[in-house]
């Protein structure tokens, strides 16, 4: 599935994109049915095979997921040849609206993830409680055992449905950290986030205990106006991060979000694993944070269109350069008041003008400058998921 660049003299995987626009003669359904079918999914041996389709059902609240009529065209695909689709995702470390079996099918439902709607049934991945798990060897230096939610290690094959947004932990969330993070058990996600952990900015902080009440931990309480962390619970899950409106409790360090990418990175190599794979990413209501908080934030450029490749990491990257070419809404959104609030006049001349060749109009950079993606990609290549080169076929 990759090709020489001549150019380069390198080896390059091909990407695959088509922008939004649509007619009478073709709908965005039937665009994303073209580019998959013209990127070689239908080369798959589905027949008799169960797939994991694995997706992000979207928090409770949460209106930027993915629209389940996109997951009903690729299902439809995988069965008419001649595979076993399930849709799927594994439940959250956090407290919320997916962190068990049965609140986490109800909110699949209930945003649109039925067999009605899409034309398969949901299985969450590990289980009632998040302990049905496989443990997959893949030594890897920082997660060498990562624990796999147990229907997606199970399944013959894995295609993912991504929606690409930004992220406050890893910097933005692609394929890989839909893969990776997103198919861990409760105790894999405990393992990747074992040495991410937040702490508080005593200036900052106002007491409002909104990092108390949603902490599914216990691990932060407020006392006298200041919430103060307990690091004997708290599992780094990054929900008080997520919430605080203040920017009262930060990640304690870049290296710790670093090592979160690579061991997302080495979860992912875990659950492709002797398995074919293919991966769609959504570059559409491109929100600054992730699906899992139940609200969205104002979208931060306009929508682009549907991407996929066999390599996840070369789609990844082509996912960050479109996003980061494209000039940004100009409306009341995070990516804007992170600009202005640094007070450089710069970033908001290269981010009005897609200028990310300078590292200040990276937009995921400078929405969460306290993450490094490109720590994540560099590793998922060296680790042998897939390459950063790539070919844009649109």
């Amino acid at each position: 599935m990759t090709q020489t660049n001549k150019n380069k003299d390198i080896m390059s995987s091909k990407v695959f994109f088509t922008d939004m626009r649509a007619s009478q003669s073709g709908n965005l359904l039937q665009k994303l049915e073209r580019m998959v079918k013209k990127a070689g999914i239908d080369k798959i041996d589905f027949k008799d095979k169960f797939v994991a389709v694995k997706i992000h059902f979207g928090e409770f609240g949460n209106m930027a997921y993915i629209r389940p009529n996109y997951a009903a065209v690729i299902i439809k695909m995988i069965k008419d040849l001649g595979g076993k689709p399930f849709l799927t995702d594994a439940n959250t470390l956090y407290k919320g609206s997916r962190d068990n079996a049965i609140d986490h099918l109800h909110t699949a439902m209930v945003n649109g993830f039925n067999p009605i709607a899409t034309g398969c049934d949901v299985i969450i991945a590990d289980g009632l409680r998040g302990k049905d798990e496989r443990i997959i060897d893949v030594n890897g230096k920082y997660c060498p055992e990562p624990k796999i939610g147990a229907a997606i290690a199970e399944a013959d094959i894995v295609i993912s449905l991504t929606h690409f947004k930004g992220h406050e932990m890893a910097g933005f969330g692609g394929a890989i950290k839909n893969l990776g993070m997103g198919s861990g058990s409760v105790a894999g996600k405990l393992d990747m986030h074992s040495t991410a952990q937040p702490k508080v900015e005593a200036e900052k902080c106002i007491g409002c205990k909104v990092c108390e009440k949603n902490c599914n931990h216990d691990a932060i309480h407020v006392t006298n106006k200041l919430a103060a962390i307990d690091y004997d619970k708290c599992v780094g899950c990054g929900q008080c991060v997520a919430l605080c409106q203040h920017e009262g409790v930060v990640m304690s360090s870049q290296e710790s979000g670093e090592i979160l990418n690579y061991k997302i990175s080495e979860y992912t190599k875990a659950v492709l694993k002797d398995k074919q794979h293919f991966h769609v990413s959504f570059i559409m209501n491109v929100s600054p944070e992730c699906d899992c908080w139940g609200h969205n934030d104002a979208a931060i450029i306009p929508d682009l269109g549907m991407a996929c490749s066999f390599d996840p990491v070369a789609l990844d990257q082509a996912c960050v350069d479109l996003v980061n070419k494209a000039c940004p809404l100009h409306t009341e959104n995070m990516l804007m008041e992170k600009a202005h609030d640094c007070g450089c006049d710069h970033h908001h001349a290269d981010l009005q003008h897609g200028n990310a060749d300078h590292h200040d109009a990276d937009k995921f950079h400078v929405l969460h400058p306290d993450t490094n993606w490109e720590a994540g990609l560099i590793y998922a290549e060296q680790i042998g998921i897939g390459t950063r080169q790539y070919e844009l076929v649109r």
